[in-house]
């Protein structure tokens, strides 16, 4: 059996040289419809990754309270446009305050600006820096790492200290060369002493995440004064399962800091960390849907190539088959020896089409930035699917040669 197998992929490999052209043209239509679904479903897995590994430091385990939560829509998307208030700052406070619940950490931030220079030394940056005030809980609320000196501690916060933490670009601009840890920078003519350095993030959807400074909450509202300034609260629980009482008990608190009455909607929004991740991921799955569509397509039209070029191969080799039966060979060894043929043509257009589909996928991934990951299951589809196509097919081809009568295929012309 295994030798009667061998012998049937080496006549199917000798036919297929001898059908270059026309082999070469159907496995490049099979290749094509398999590169369009393995780098599309390649570029999702990415896709997918990047948002997990990214929502992932943040823990599943905290939420935030924003002016609107992140699933949220605007006109347009079936509800009316929801407009709140803005949160301000005695709301958070009073928030902070009042909220209780066991094993939580609270904290209060906001952004100051997004378009900050920051100078050191006779060297200054770009107006493209992000200044954030934040309290000593936000640097473990929002899954941020300090890989050299120190948080802030209570004492800078509560006291205004003029200490500031930085982002990891600052490393290899503004203070390439330098141990950061102590020196004095300068952010709108104030003076800051940086006690640390965040672990670098990378960028998301082409935002870097590492050109940013924080400083006390306090001292960021004393620079950067400005009208209806939105706060964020995060909170973290230790323990997961308490997650979602945390959350109610959080809702309970922020209307009664609103002074809502029962029968009033809530004017903000409960944003858990996982919300966002789960609605975007929900969004890929029609990106997968897009790239069968696209692969199916292609894939049936590369089928009746398939098919069209065997029936011309069954057709050209008549003679040979004839002979082959006169000499005693079985319907079962002539079908299987096209069948052979079939599947070895699909089988190669589905590993060309899986080698260009993972390299279009990762060349986009890296232009934009995507934690790449090879799609095995991409992978596997696609040799399946060719199998399935060989088997379509090639499967009336073989049985026409299967079937011709060996002295009228004698006596073809």
């Amino acid at each position: 059996m295994v030798g009667l197998f061998r012998e049937n992929v080496k006549i199917a490999l000798g036919s297929i040289r001898t059908q270059l052209l026309r082999t070469i043209l159907t496995v490049i239509i099979i290749a094509f419809g398999i590169t369009a679904l393995v780098g599309i479903l390649s570029l999702v897995s990415a896709l997918e990754n990047t948002l997990s590994k990214d929502f992932a430091s943040m823990g599943s385990n905290t939420f935030t309270i924003n002016q609107y939560d992140n699933l949220t829509r605007t006109e347009g998307g079936g509800e009316l446009k929801k407009i709140n208030p803005i949160i301000s700052y005695p709301e958070v406070k009073a928030f902070k305050e009042n909220y209780n619940y066991p094993f939580t950490h609270t904290s209060i931030s906001f952004t100051a600006t997004a378009s900050a220079e920051v100078k050191f030394e006779n060297k200054k940056t770009d107006p493209e820096v992000s200044v954030l005030g934040i309290d000593d809980n936000y640097t473990s609320n929002s899954g941020l790492e300090v890989v050299k000196g120190r948080n802030f501690n209570p004492f800078d916060i509560e006291n205004n200290n003029y200490v500031c933490i930085l982002g990891s670009d600052f490393e290899k601009k503004l203070l390439a060369g330098v141990n950061p840890i102590g020196k004095t920078i300068s952010v709108r003519g104030a003076k800051f002493k940086v006690v640390g350095v965040l672990k670098e993030k990378g960028s998301t959807f082409g935002n870097s995440q590492d050109l940013r400074v924080l400083v006390p909450i306090q001292v960021a509202r004393t620079l950067f004064t400005a009208p209806n300034i939105n706060y964020t609260t995060s909170v973290m629980i230790d323990k997961k399962e308490l997650l979602n009482e945390a959350v109610d008990n959080a809702t309970i608190t922020m209307r009664k800091v609103r002074k809502l009455n029962p029968v009033e909607d809530d004017n903000f929004g409960v944003s858990r960390s996982d919300d966002l991740i789960n609605k975007i991921l929900g969004i890929t799955q029609y990106l997968g849907m897009a790239a069968w569509v696209i692969g199916v397509i292609t894939i049936f039209g590369s089928s009746i190539a398939l098919m069209n070029i065997m029936l011309v191969s069954v057709t050209e080799r008549t003679r040979e088959i004839g002979t082959r039966k006169a000499l005693g060979a079985k319907k079962s060894t002539i079908a299987m020896q096209f069948f052979m043929e079939t599947l070895v043509i699909g089988q190669l257009g589905g590993l060309f089409g899986v080698i260009f589909g993972i390299l279009i996928g990762y060349a986009i991934a890296a232009g934009m930035s995507f934690q790449f990951v090879i799609p095995w299951l991409a992978i596997s589809s696609a040799f399946v699917v060719c199998f399935i196509v060989a088997v379509a097919s090639g499967s009336y081809p073989a049985i026409k040669a299967a079937n011709l009568d060996p002295i009228e295929a004698l006596r073809y012309e």
